[in-house]
């Protein structure tokens, strides 16, 4: 793949600066490169140094960094090891730094929360003594069903605290989805809150969790009350008990489960990826420091849902570094489009983390950046999807002012963290995902397992990590059968990826969303990017249905740009020749169908398997983790259109 132009350079005070650069230092290495490398090679010199540098002590001490004795699937980390999530990420600097600000949150109504950290020590306490109290302990798993405040901060923390388990659900879940995931993961209870807003609507979150709770095997729904007469689990209530009756967190070792997180597939129910104390925090940790340049100083604030696996990562990121979160509970175009951009004036916000989904919709509405007081950014982040670079470069330019580089990075759920990212002391390219993340022994596959040299392969990691998932609940084979059994020891994510001449990473789309088109094997993603490209179009999402002819045919669901409104066959046209012309003829015959709206995840993910089987009469699965299931309806007014 030849080199792709650099769109973003760091200044010398940026690299000064930079966290990363003071563990380089600490390495004697003096290019991020050669650190890449040779902590892919030697894991052990990378991470020891990593722990040393981030201030991350386990009592006692860990005998052994990692243990591969039963096989890389299941490796242990820092074996023998006390460590406490709880008591690294808020009790030391509940100690330390006391009065510092912990948090700031938003709601869509406009009320504003604040704490500092010996505040949010004391309401930790405060809801740890209370679900003691209801008799969690250690081991026991317990469900948050909580909107992005202040709430969810002090639930996932008190339940790590006591060495339990946390089961965090998505807001937008169905009772009988919460019911499902409870069900698997045995929990006792649910810890909840009365209603969330979003767009301007209460979600009513206890409704939901009472329900579910029921379909549990009755387990203990506790709400967290919004109004001060709520008695003892009001935040004022919490706070007044934790500090008459501090607690010492729970004697938790490294490997002591800390939360199982759940994430939908295409078939069978939704699995559980249990992740761990110690190599969690050590690997979201070395991700917040070294890539998206988080320390006490800094505002961060990330746009995603306490369900998905960015909401505890942003928790446990931020405040491993000392940092204060902004959070933000609604939608964040409302009520209006400004909304994103006075949160982050408003709040100073240092670091912003947003999906391009998110994006292209901002932009598509035109989101007034530049009517707002940025000057606080300095990093914006970014995950979950591929970039069109037409919505990179928006965001690169009209929200950072060519000031902010996007640290875009990819991972995932059972990944525990990222396996790619742009490192802000490095150059950036257009949409890509940077270099491999330090300790991350990724590359790129063929079909008979050799490397690509670059060209589009199967992205894949040759050697364990901290924070990789040890195993779905109750289900081990599952586990070994989703990313362990192509190769020997070595874990295929289902990313199509390549790299360029430079070194610089990019994907291309899920390989399970591969169509193979009169035997052409292309991602979605490349269809997707080619018509983006089009000025009447705002959003694409690119399917395969079957073909007598070709196997599979390209079949595109768009969203119009505002004012676009092309004669019946007009876009259909534009799209075919775009697709001509960037990729081959071969996709050029293609079918459009104009939707007024594409179905999402809260984390502004498209959600392709349910547009396909609305177009072929199938069970879609899971649909619990849509946003607006709505969108659906419009995908078969779209179908309707054309038939």
């Amino acid at each position: 793949m030849s080199a792709a132009p650099f769109v973003w350079r760091p200044d010398a005070a940026l690299v000064e600066r930079a966290n990363v650069t003071r563990l380089m230092r600490a390495l004697g290495v003096g290019d991020y490169r050669a650190l890449v490398e040779r902590a892919a090679a030697d894991p052990e010199w990378y991470w020891r140094a990593a722990l040393d540098d981030l201030g991350i002590a386990f009592a006692p001490p860990f005998d052994a960094l990692c243990d591969t004795r039963a096989g890389a699937p299941w490796a242990r980390w820092f074996t023998g090891g006390g460590v406490n999530v709880a008591a690294h990420c808020v009790d030391r600097w509940a100690a330390r730094r006391p009065d510092a600000p912990a948090l700031v949150a938003e709601r869509e109504d406009g009320r504003v929360t604040t704490c500092d950290f010996a505040e949010l020590a004391a309401a930790v306490d405060g809801l740890a003594g209370v679900l003691a109290e209801r008799g969690v302990g250690h081991g026991a798993r317990v469900a948050l069903l909580l909107p992005m405040g202040r709430d969810a901060v002090a639930a996932l923390f008190a339940v790590a605290k006591l060495g339990a388990v946390a089961v965090p659900m998505f807001t937008g879940f169905s009772a009988a989805a919460i019911a499902q995931r409870m069900d698997d993961a045995g929990a006792r209870a649910i810890v909840t809150a009365d209603a969330s807003l979003r767009r301007g609507r209460p979600v009513p979150l206890a409704g939901s969790a009472t329900a579910a709770a029921r379909e549990a095997d009755g387990a203990e729904v506790i709400e967290i009350a919004a109004d001060p007469r709520g008695g003892d689990l009001h935040w004022d209530a919490l706070v007044r008990r934790g500090r008459a009756a501090p607690r010492a967190a729970a004697a938790t070792h490294a490997e002591s489960p800390l939360m199982i997180n759940y994430t939908s597939g295409t078939t069978g129910a939704p699995k559980g990826a249990v992740h761990v104390h110690g190599g969690l925090l050590a690997k979201v940790a070395a991700e917040a420091a070294y890539l998206t340049d988080l320390g006490p100083d800094d505002r961060a604030l990330w746009i995603t849902d306490l369900g998905w696996l960015m909401g505890p990562w942003l928790l446990i990121g931020a405040y491993a570094a000392g940092a204060c979160l902004v959070l933000y509970e609604g939608a964040p175009d409302q009520p209006d489009r400004d909304r994103l951009w006075r949160v982050c004036a408003d709040h100073r916000v240092t670091m912003l983390g947003v999906s391009p989904t998110l994006v292209r919709a901002l932009r598509r509405d035109g989101s007034p950046a530049a009517d707002h007081d940025l000057s606080a950014l300095r990093i914006l982040a970014s995950t979950g999807e591929a970039w069109d670079e037409a919505a990179y470069r928006w965001l690169l330019d009209a929200v950072g002012n060519g000031r902010c580089p996007i640290v875009n990075v990819t991972g995932g759920t059972e990944v525990g963290a990222c396996f790619l990212g742009q490192p802000p002391v490095l150059p950036a390219k257009a949409c890509s995902v940077g270099l491999p993340v330090p300790g991350m022994a990724v590359d790129v596959l063929g079909p008979d397992g050799s490397p690509t040299g670059g060209a589009v392969g199967e992205l894949v990691c040759r050697g364990p990590w901290p924070a990789q998932t040890r195993g779905f609940w109750r289900n081990r084979q599952r586990y070994l059968d989703a990313y362990w059994s192509r190769w020997e020891g070595v874990w295929v994510h289902g990313d199509w990826a390549s790299y360029d001449d430079d070194g610089w990473w990019f994907l291309h789309g899920r390989s399970d969303d591969t169509m193979n088109v009169a035997g052409k094997r292309i991602g979605p993603a490349e269809i997707e990017d080619a018509v983006l490209a089009l000025p009447s179009v705002a959003e694409c999402a690119a399917i395969g249905v079957p073909d007598p002819l070709k196997g599979t045919a390209v079949w595109c669901f768009c969203v119009l740009a505002p004012g676009a409104d092309p004669p019946p066959g007009a876009l259909e046209g534009e799209v075919r020749a775009a697709l001509a012309a960037t990729i081959g003829k071969a996709f050029g015959g293609v079918r459009v169908h104009v939707a007024e709206a594409l179905p999402k995840t809260r984390s502004g993910k498209v959600v392709r398997r349910a547009i396909r089987a609305r177009a072929l009469g199938e069970d879609p699965g899971d649909l619990s983790s849509l946003e607006s299931p709505a969108a659906l309806d419009a995908i078969d007014r779209a179908l309707a259109a054309v038939r």
